[in-house]
Parts: C-alpha cells; sequence; structure tokens
C-alpha cells in the first residue's frame, strides 16, 4: 500500500488579520475587529460611537504601519456597550517584626468596547497649515507692539551692590600659645 501524506495548511498562508495599537485613556491596547475590551471608565454614554484617533501602529496583514507617534490618518472605531465594575482587587500592607497589617480594596470602573472596524487612510491635515498662517500674522504685528527697555545708570549699580566682607583677623602668636 502507497503511504498517503497528510496535507496540512502552511501556518504562514492563515488568513490576515488586521490588528492595531491603540491608545486609550492613557494604555496601550492591541485592538482587533469585533472584539470585546475592557478599559478605564470612560465619559461615553452607553451606546454611543467613539472613534481614537490615537494609534501607533497598524498591521493589515502585509504590510505594517508603525507612527512616530501615531500613524496619520489612522483610527479605530468602538461602540460603548456598558460601564460596569470590575472584580474587587485587595491592597494589602505589612511591615514585618512590626504588628502592622492594612487591608485595602476598590472594584475599579471600566468601561466595555466592542471595536467596529480600524480604518486606515492618509489623509493630511489641513489644520496644520492654519496655524502657520496665523503665526506669520502675529509675527508681523509684534514689531509695532515691541517698546524699547529703559536703561539703568550706571550709578544705580554701584549703589546697589553691598560692601564687600572684611576677612577675618588672624591670631596672634600670643593667642594661640594661650590655647
Amino acid at each position: 500500500m502507497p503511504i498517503q501524506k497528510h496535507v496540512s495548511s502552511h501556518p504562514s498562508k492563515k488568513e490576515a488579520i488586521m490588528y492595531a495599537i491603540v491608545e486609550i485613556a492613557g494604555h496601550q491596547y492591541k485592538v482587533q475587529q469585533d472584539q470585546r475590551l475592557y478599559v478605564n471608565r470612560l465619559k461615553d454614554d452607553e451606546g454611543a460611537k467613539v472613534s481614537f484617533d490615537r494609534v501607533l501602529l497598524v498591521d493589515d496583514g502585509s504590510k505594517v504601519t508603525v507612527g512616530a507617534p501615531a500613524v496619520n490618518g489612522a483610527a479605530v472605531q468602538a461602540t460603548v456597550e456598558r460601564h460596569l465594575k470590575g472584580d474587587k482587587v485587595l491592597v494589602f500592607k505589612k511591615k514585618r517584626r512590626k504588628g502592622y497589617q492594612k487591608l485595602n480594596g476598590f472594584r475599579p470602573s471600566l468601561t466595555e468596547l466592542v471595536i467596529n472596524g480600524i480604518a486606515l487612510g492618509a489623509k493630511p491635515k489641513k489644520a496644520a497649515a492654519k496655524p502657520a498662517e496665523a503665526s506669520e500674522e502675529k509675527a508681523e504685528a509684534k514689531p509695532a507692539a515691541k517698546k524699547p527697555a529703559a536703561k539703568k545708570s550706571t550709578d544705580d549699580k554701584a549703589e546697589a551692590k553691598p560692601a564687600a566682607k572684611k576677612p577675618a583677623a588672624k591670631k596672634s602668636t600670643e593667642d594661640k600659645a594661650e590655647e
């Protein structure tokens, strides 16, 4: 009997999954489409659609785009599912041999997000051009408003300085002998 070889799919030929690393409320998360994510409490209402534009890295399967520090034009869209409290976190403090023990606990406030999609579109920022024009206008206006500073006379400077301290008197040979 001939031996049949088992044909398996090659691991590198798997379906490419797009993911991104995004910064949400000061923390970085790796997200994919349709993923449920628990983050620190956000101010948005339940059911609201939110967009996060601070995307640090995007991998679309064929190309990895790394931002410096963020990728221009990239955004992650999500929906706020609900607000909830997480599991209790216990904080235990102890100083050995002193009889000191302290137990505190809290339940963190969380927001559950569902990632709807990752948009990657390099759009040139038009807002950056407007501040440049405004700064030119301000630069023209500044020389007209500038007034020359009044110069102080050199006599005032001499009077303001305190007199130098005199050096301490040296001990005489008689004082040294007494000690």
